[in-house]
């Protein structure tokens, strides 16, 4: 399968888009790095950049891009518990767990192995005492501010 990437420049750093032939394959968010490298032709990656530009300047919520599947329904309920946390808000692992009948440990794997981050805002959950981990871009550092990114946004509505 041949991927393909395209590169953002944002302000958490540079967001790589990677995708095959018909679905979004993975997100990664690169700290302190600049830089655009433009999709082309490609329609996956060119709705994936026109989407991740609009959640930047604030007019997109969530997205729709087509994203490879999991190998499991189980990752699968995970990862759409993780993507039903509203925009702006936030949920424990532990509460987020107790309402897709999972486990709190599950849930904070399904995070940390989230290949879409942003995308599907495994961001938006947290432990019980904040926001102490992520796995994307530099870390705590990323979170927080996606989480204070949207937080103002709302704010606004």
């Amino acid at each position: 399968m041949k991927i393909t990437t395209a590169a953002l420049e944002t302000p958490i750093g540079l967001v790589v888009l990677e995708a095959s032939s018909t679905a979004l394959t993975g997100v990664r968010i690169v700290p302190a790095q600049s830089g655009t490298l433009e999709a082309g032709e490609h329609p996956v990656l060119g709705q994936a950049m026109a989407q991740m530009r609009d959640y930047f300047s604030r007019h997109r919520c969530d997205f729709d891009v087509p994203l490879a599947p999991l190998e499991t329904p189980r990752g699968e309920a995970l990862r759409a518990g993780i993507v039903s946390v509203p925009y702006g808000e936030t949920l424990t692992y532990g509460a987020l767990a107790r309402l897709i009948g999972s486990a709190p440990r599950a849930v904070g794997q399904a995070c940390k192995r989230n290949p879409f981050p942003i995308i599907i805002p495994c961001h938006r959950v947290t432990s019980a005492s904040g926001p102490e981990h992520y796995s994307g871009g530099a870390g705590i550092s990323t979170k927080a501010w996606l989480l204070d990114f949207e937080q103002q946004r709302t704010r606004l509505l």
